[in-house]
């Protein structure tokens, strides 16, 4: 499988500077609050968001210093998620590394996350720019009512319309506010600011799918979580909806259907291993591609050189990756 990274090479000083940026919203705070963020940006990431908002600002003509401000703000807030994520799913480890929550109190790993929402939103203030405060307030909003819709109107339901709104929510909503910010303040072409929204938006979309494949497909041992955990907890992503599309007559299936999520029960185990082994991941895999394929037509119209060069290259990528 070809994963090059390539695209991340242009911006790697920019990307160090937006490290550095987001652990100094730390600074003169609680030490403890210091030490978590250390950590967190410590345990690694792929920063495909910071570097998404640098290629896309620095293809329109953004200028940099706003360019790492915003690209900051960005990931500052894809981390709070991830604090709060990780505290309501129980999750001990990410990326291998044990979480704030396996460590600290449930008080405390929440007002963690508090802190590193109210800096990024301070950072997105320091861009000036008020349709940038905007959409990254909108954003927040999106992404923290998905997760109040998941928990409590997502149990076992097999609907594709509901999974898209869900993946929305929870991740493409925040590809396309890396996006959209970074054309904000570099252009003030609308029509250009509507094509990369949306070409944010497609490959947010099919990163969320790769990733929920990756939960069936991936070992446990690296995924840090047991296979098909997703199911385990009611949760129907792409993968077992295609499986259950294509075999409407299994039993197990059916039972899933009705409202079960066989905690505890065999029954979960033999249906993630069918799932694990049927074309309904390949079937996955080809939705993600046709996002993948609208995001590069609306690239397109971008204009050339080598930072959107850049971006082709990371629009392949979202597809190509490990996990």
């Amino acid at each position: 499988m070809n994963t090059t990274t390539s695209f991340f090479s242009p911006v790697q000083s920019q990307i160090h500077q937006v490290e550095h940026l987001m652990r100094s919203q730390a600074e003169n705070q609680h030490p403890d609050l210091q030490a978590a963020l250390d950590h967190l940006l410590a345990s690694g990431g792929k920063r495909i968001r910071p570097t998404l908002t640098l290629l896309v600002g620095r293809m329109l003509g953004g200028e940099e210093p706003r360019l790492i401000t915003l690209a900051a703000a960005i990931e500052l807030l894809h981390t709070a998620t991830l604090v709060h994520d990780d505290l309501i799913d129980g999750s001990l480890l990410r990326r291998g590394i044990p979480t704030i929550n396996s460590q600290w109190s449930p008080g405390a790993t929440v007002l963690t996350g508090d802190f590193m929402f109210a800096r990024a939103a301070k950072l997105a203030s320091d861009t000036n720019s008020i349709p940038v405060m905007s959409l990254f307030s909108k954003t927040l909003a999106i992404i923290v009512n998905g997760e109040i819709t998941q928990l409590f109107s997502t149990h076992c339901k097999i609907d594709r319309e509901e999974y898209s709104r869900r993946i929305y929510a929870k991740t493409a909503s925040l590809f396309e506010a890396s996006a959209c910010c970074a054309a904000l303040i570099s252009t003030d072409d609308k029509e250009l600011i509507e094509e990369i929204s949306l070409y944010g938006r497609d490959i947010g979309m099919a990163f969320q799918i790769v990733d929920d494949v990756f939960d069936f497909t991936a070992d446990q041992t690296v995924l840090g979580k047991p296979v098909g955990s997703d199911l385990r907890q009611g949760l129907v992503t792409l993968p077992a909806i295609s499986y259950i599309e294509q075999n409407p007559e299994d039993a197990d299936a059916r039972e899933l259907g009705c409202g079960n999520n066989f905690l505890g029960n065999d029954k979960v185990n033999r249906l993630v291993e069918k799932i694990r082994f049927s074309s309904a991941i390949e079937q996955s895999l080809l939705e993600a591609d046709r996002y993948v394929d609208s995001a590069l037509k609306r690239l397109q119209k971008m204009p050339a050189g080598p930072a959107r060069d850049n971006l082709t290259e990371l629009t392949r990528y979202i597809t190509q990756r490990n996990v």
